[in-house]
Order: structure tokens, then sequence, then C-alpha cells
């Protein structure tokens, strides 16, 4: 019997062609395809490739996403995506539970170089955590209120945590002492805290922050100073959530169910997103994972002896790495909202008011969303039990991942884009696949609802915090 043939094209995202039309056979599998490709491109090492055709990835063989009638056509065009070159290994196994916070954990993050690691709880402390020994480094006492959300700098030199009575303390991890005064300014509790990214700054240090609270305003601070330099007031409720984008903007969401784009220079107000019909809960920007870990690259994380940056050269190396991702998504920052209202909208914020898609499906509210750090994907999770995935251009359903029992509060994803994790209601983490699109590793062991999750940029660890006071480590 001969072997179904199908003329071929390889195309890149970009939509430039690797090579002449080649004939294929239908049963050639994504192992050939990755040889036959690396080999039109001369690429001296073989790279890792994820093939597509008509949006459909071929994950076996060419012939499984290939309709018959396609055959005949002229030319198949089959789209080429490039693969991390390094590869995170999910973690299987809980290595340590550290006690310690006396009331549930709130929030969990590692910083941008993966060398330290801290969290916040209703007990009204920050902890900061020694990730090799795994134990208790420091207790910061400052807050006479439950802290609700701490963010790292993306210099990694300070974090910043903020309570329900309105306060923000900055902390140095290195002496989990406080640096500089309180900023006080917020007439209710902060919601939201956001580092100006470091290819914005002068010298490659952190200083400016934006905060936002239950008041309303979103106030841009001076850390340095410790002075409040700008508020900006427009939303009429509480905001809930905060972005700092790479070109300048802030980008706020409030219960009043707009998202505000600031122009952080000045404070003006460019623009006001509508569309949601509830509270909006959550943004994401598809830069956000290179404005997080600044100029920590994931792959020189993780060579055997680590590679970091020097402090003379972080402005560069953040500049260089967030065009990187903004090469990867077509040269536009895209930002992802999540709401009560069960839907997400994808939108191209600072040229246009309207969105370029309209997300449904969940059937319940939805609680966080995250872009992959290769701004390919979106994963949003939601009190529907599921996590949904998206592409990440043009916000087109994926798939639904299911397992949890229970509402999911938060993802984060593998510094590789292949694997995620999640938390829930129902006391485990989860994680999963993006190649099969399934639960990969469940992960029980904590006690009660999981609130906090965060995979280590270096991809070594995932940290997890919630109701039952504990902090859990996990590794491979």
């Amino acid at each position: 019997m001969e072997t179904l043939q199908v003329l071929a094209q390889f195309c890149s995202e970009s939509g430039e062609v690797a090579g002449p039309p080649i004939d294929l056979p239908l049963g050639l599998g994504k192992e050939k395809l990755q040889l036959i490709l690396n080999a039109l491109l001369n690429k001296e090492e073989t790279l890792p490739y994820s093939f597509f055709v008509d949006e459909k990835e071929v994950t076996t063989s060419l012939a499984a996403v290939v309709e018959s009638e396609k055959v005949e056509e002229k030319v198949l065009t089959i789209l080429y995506q490039p693969q991390a070159i390094f590869k995170v290994r999910a973690v299987t196994r809980c290595t340590s539970s550290l006690p310690g916070h006396a009331e549930a954990v709130l929030c969990a993050s590692f910083s941008p170089d993966g060398r330290h690691m801290a969290s916040g709880s209703g007990d009204t402390t920050v902890r900061f955590w020694d990730i090799n020994t795994e134990t208790p480094h420091f207790t910061c006492k400052g807050h006479r209120h439950w802290v609700l959300v701490t963010a790292w700098s993306p210099d990694g030199e300070r974090l910043a945590s903020a309570c329900k009575g309105g306060h923000i303390i900055i902390w140095d991890p290195t002496t989990g002492k406080q640096v500089g005064r309180t900023l006080l300014g917020h007439k209710q509790w902060v919601t939201s805290l956001c580092w100006e990214p470091l290819h914005l700054t002068s010298n490659g240090q952190s200083g400016r922050m934006a905060s936002a609270g239950k008041d309303g305003d979103v106030r841009i601070w001076n850390t340095r100073l410790g002075t409040c330099e700008k508020i900006l007031s427009n939303h009429t409720k509480s905001v809930t959530a905060l972005r700092w984008s790479g070109e300048g903007l802030i980008y706020s969401a409030s219960q009043d169910r707009t998202i505000k784009v600031w122009r952080a220079a000045d404070g003006v107000m460019c623009r006001t997103l509508q569309g949601h019909g509830h509270w909006v809960n959550t943004l994401a920007l598809n830069t956000d994972y290179a404005l997080r870990t600044g100029a920590s690259d994931p792959r020189a994380l993780m060579k055997a002896r680590p590679e970091y940056v020097t402090a003379e050269n972080r402005q560069e190396a953040a500049e260089k790495r967030y065009k990187e991702a903004l090469t990867t998504a077509g040269g536009v920052e895209r930002l992802v909202s999540g709401s009560d209202d069960f839907t997400l909208f994808l939108w191209e914020p600072a040229k246009e008011r309207k969105p370029i898609e309209r997300m449904t499906g969940h059937q319940q509210l939805v609680n966080d969303v995250k872009f992959s750090p290769d701004t390919r994907l979106i994963a949003s999770a939601s009190f529907d039990k599921s996590i949904r995935i998206w592409n990440g251009l043009n916000g087109k359903f994926i798939a639904t991942l299911r397992g949890h029992v229970n509402g999911v509060y938060q993802v984060a994803w593998s510094a590789d884009s292949r694997l995620l994790v999640s938390g829930s209601k129902d006391s485990t983490l989860k994680v999963w696949s993006m190649q099969t699109k399934k639960m990969e590793i469940d992960l029980p062991g904590h006690a009660d609802e999981v609130y906090a999750v965060d995979w280590s940029p270096d991809g070594e660890r995932v940290v997890s915090g919630g109701k039952d006071k504990v902090i859990k480590v996990w590794r491979r």
C-alpha cells in the first residue's frame, strides 16, 4: 500500500518560511519533523520545536492532525515554535514542611534569582526562609494587621509587604530588617503591589513602586526617599490588581468593572478598558515573567554553577530579556483580565480600548490568570475547580485541566513554560503538563486550603502556603 505524501512548508510564527516546500509522508513523527526543520535552518545544535497544523499541535504524527482532504490541497503549512532549550522537571515530593506562622499564609514567593523566599501571613509577620537548608531565616515584625500582599523588587534586593491596615514596609532579605520608613497614605487595606520594571530604572536599582488599595487609589512611591510621588485616583471602587508594564504604563483593575491605563511618568490616565460585567479580580501581562525576574535568566540559573548578573549589568540584561519576550509575543504587550463575571478579556491596551477576545467557558469567578514565561499560553484558575489554557496571541481556548475537587486559587508556571502548578481549596497542589494537557503529579500534604503557590525561576522548587499555616517546599 502506498504511503500518503503531503507537500508541506515550514513557517515560523512571524511568517518566515524555512526552505522550499517538501514532500513528507503523513506517517512522519514529531521527532523526524524536528530533524528536518533543524537541517533546513542549518542549526549547529539541535533545537526543540513544537509544530502546529491549523492550530492543532502535532504530538504524534502528521496524520493525526491532517484531514485526508487536505492532502489534495496545494501546500500544507506547518507552523513551528521554538521551545525552551533548558528543561524544568516536575516536582514530585515535599522536602520540607516549615511551621512558624501562627495564622494562614496568604502569600509566598521566590526572589527574581530564586535565592530567597518570603511569605506573608495573617499573623502580621513577613518571614524569609533559607532555601538551601529549607529553614527559617528571619521573622519580620512591623505590621499590626494581616499581611495581604508581598512583592519582590526586580533587582532582588528588597521585598515590599502591605497589610490590611494600609501600611507598606520595605525589607532587606539579607538582614530581615526594615529599610527606610513605613509608607503611609492608603486609607484602607492594600490589595496589590508592583515595582517599576528593572530596564526602566536609571541605574539597575529598583526604587519606584506602585500600590493599590481598597480606598480606590493607586499610589506611586519613591521607596528610597519614603515619599509618595503621585496619587492616581479615578476608580470609584476598590482597586484589585496592578501591573507596571515594560512600556512605562500602569494598569489598574477594579471592582468598578473597569481597567484603567496610566502613564507612570506623569500619572496621566490614558484610557479606560470596559467590557467586564462584574468586579475585575486579576491582571497579567505577557511580559510578566521577564519583568518579574529582571536580569535573572532561568537558563543561567539552571547551570550546574548558577550564573548571576552583576549590579552594573543588571539594567542591560533586564532590557535584553524584556525585548526577547516582546519579540516572541510578536512585538506587542498584551494584557489579560479575569473577573467575577466568569470571563477573561485579552487586550492590547497600549493602543486599543476594545478587547481582542472575550474568553468564555469558566462556570464560576476567575481567581488568577498568568501568561507562560514564553508569552504563548495563558492559564486561568477559577472557583469552578478547573484551569483553562488559552492561546496567548489571540485568546482562543485550547484546553481545560480538570482534577481539583474544589476551587483553584492560584497557578504558577515553570520557567520553561512546559509545566504548570496549581493550588486549591481542596488542600492539594497539582502539576500539569502542557504537552499532554493533563495532570502529571498530584501533591497532597496540606491540611487545608492552599492559597499561595510559586515556582522558583531556577526550576528547582515549588513553594506553597495556606490555611494550615505551614509553608511547604516541593522538589524533584
